[in-house]
């Protein structure tokens, strides 16, 4: 495995090698690798015959107050991972290498960043959508994998691909969960001992939501109490940032569920913001 620092060494290797034909298979990732990242990587590793790595923690996607300066990092144990899933380039590149001083271009879907999780965080999907392009032009890979967890970005971004016919297939790869079941994130090393044995709840919440549904609720009002009552009983120190209904292509919010449907929310929980999301079909 190479680790590459270089905006010039990566993109000479990766136009190599796409314009030779190898398939290439990207994975992003802000680092401090758990299982989820790993089956990412596995089913890059398993679909390409090249796996790109990336690891960097992207200012641009983090707001004022948010925690830029103590998301945990680790570069060495995550070279380590990156390498055992099979990786064939690990960039990471330093803030300045990504964005130059007077940096003043950016990517976004607007219309779809501005729900669900955009409502608290106005900028976040700007940083996304423009540091991943910034990746898809270094790296030209035939194709991307992304987490399910962050449903939002991840519908973001095959929207992104289409609009402006990016030559590279988006892949999503299912939640991976404690056993629990709360979704892995790296971010959870901030839950205290008593918040982490209580943050389950919060999955167990939609999946109260997903029974209503199986039995019948067609009226999203009544589906979100039913999650909201559970949360209130079992996890009531958590503070609700959202809870969605939504079409799972479009974002758009519904009234009633009638087809297609997903259900998301983000809470934050002591000094950890928590999200999750389920299908509803």
């Amino acid at each position: 495995m190479q680790i590459i620092t270089s905006l010039d060494e990566l993109r000479n290797l990766c136009y190599q090698w796409r314009f030779s034909g190898v398939k290439t298979g990207l994975v992003p990732t802000m680092g401090y690798f758990h299982e989820g990242h790993m089956s990412l990587m596995q089913y890059a590793r398993a679909n390409s015959d090249k796996l790109i790595t990336t690891l960097f923690v992207n200012p641009a996607q983090f707001g004022e107050n948010e925690d830029l300066d103590t998301y945990p990092r680790d570069l060495e144990r995550d070279a380590a991972i990156a390498k055992a899933q099979g990786t064939d380039i690990l960039f990471a590149p330093e803030a300045g290498a990504m964005y130059v001083e007077d940096h003043m271009t950016w990517v976004e879907v607007p219309h779809m960043a501005k729900r669900l999780c955009g409502i608290s965080r106005p900028v976040f999907f700007r940083g996304i959508c423009t540091v991943v392009t910034k990746l898809f032009m270094l790296t030209l890979p035939s194709m991307a994998v992304f987490g399910e967890k962050d449903w939002q970005q991840l519908a973001i971004i095959r929207r992104m691909v289409n609009d402006l016919n990016i030559p590279t297939e988006i892949h999503g790869c299912p939640i991976v969960r404690e056993a629990d079941g709360l979704a892995l994130s790296s971010r959870n090393v901030y839950l205290s001992p008593k918040e982490r044995s209580k943050a389950p709840h919060i999955n167990k919440g939609l999946q109260v939501g997903c029974r209503r549904v199986k039995e019948g609720e067609k009226e999203v009002a009544a589906v979100k109490q039913a999650v909201r009552d559970y949360w209130q009983e079992n996890v009531p120190d958590a503070k609700e940032d959202y809870l969605e209904i939504f079409h799972p292509h479009t974002l758009e919010y519904l009234e009633k569920i009638d087809g297609e449907a997903h259900v998301a929310c983000a809470l934050q929980y002591g000094r950890t913001r928590l999200i999750d999301n389920c299908s509803l079909a």
